[in-house]
C-alpha cells in the first residue's frame, strides 16, 4: 500500500515571489558566446546573423514579459507610453541586466522615435569580433527581447540596434500607439 505522505511540490507550484535571481557573468557569457556561434554557422551575413539573433532575442522576451510583470507590478499592464518605456529603462534592464539602462531619449524630429542607449552591453562585452564582421552589434538579441516585451504588452514597435554612442537602441512605434497615448491623454 502506498502513502499519501507529503508529495515534493513542482516548478509550477512554487511562488513567483521576488527572488534575486542571479546567473554569474562568465556563465552567461558563456552561453551566449554558444548562441552567437550557433546562428553564426546558419548565416552568410553580418545583417542575416543579427536578424537571427533578434529572432532568439525575441523568444525569450515573448516569455519573459508575462513573468515581469506577474512579479513587478502585480498583473497590472502599462497603458501609457511613457511608463511602459520607464518600465523598460529600468524594471526590464535590472531583471535582464542587474542594472538600469543608460539613457532613454525621445527623437527630435519623430515623436514615434525613442533609443536606449548603452555604452557597453552585457551581450558585446564578452564577444570578439572578426575583422570581416567589423559592423555585427550582438546587442540585436536585447533588440529582438524588447521588440517582443512592447508587441506583447500591446506597444507595436521595430526595434533595431547601432552603434551611436555606444549601441544604440532604435524604437519606432507604430501610429496607433501614438494615436492611443494622446486619447488618453486627452481625457
Amino acid at each position: 500500500m502506498a502513502s499519501i505522505g507529503k508529495q515534493k511540490a513542482s516548478n509550477l507550484d512554487k511562488s513567483l515571489s521576488k527572488g534575486k535571481p542571479e546567473v554569474n557573468v562568465a556563465t552567461f557569457a558563456l552561453l551566449f558566446s554558444e548562441i552567437v556561434q550557433y546562428c553564426q554557422n546558419r548565416v552568410y551575413t553580418v545583417p542575416e546573423l543579427q536578424s537571427k539573433l533578434a529572432e532568439m532575442g525575441q523568444h525569450v522576451g515573448t516569455h519573459l514579459l508575462d513573468v515581469l510583470f506577474v512579479r513587478e507590478k502585480g498583473f497590472k499592464r502599462e497603458i501609457k507610453l511613457l511608463s511602459m518605456l520607464i518600465f523598460i529603462k529600468s524594471n526590464f534592464w535590472k531583471t535582464v541586466y542587474g542594472r538600469e539602462a543608460e539613457k532613454l531619449e525621445q527623437a527630435n524630429d519623430d515623436e514615434r522615435t525613442y533609443y536606449i542607449i548603452e555604452k557597453e552591453p552585457l551581450v558585446n562585452r564578452f564577444i570578439s569580433v572578426p575583422k570581416d564582421k567589423g559592423s555585427l552589434n550582438c546587442a540585436a538579441f536585447t533588440a529582438g527581447m524588447l521588440e517582443a516585451v512592447l508587441n506583447g504588452a500591446n506597444f507595436p514597435a521595430k526595434v533595431t540596434v547601432h552603434w551611436h554612442k555606444g549601441t544604440c537602441f532604435m524604437i519606432k512605434f507604430d501610429e496607433s500607439v501614438i494615436a492611443r497615448d494622446k486619447m488618453i491623454d486627452s481625457r
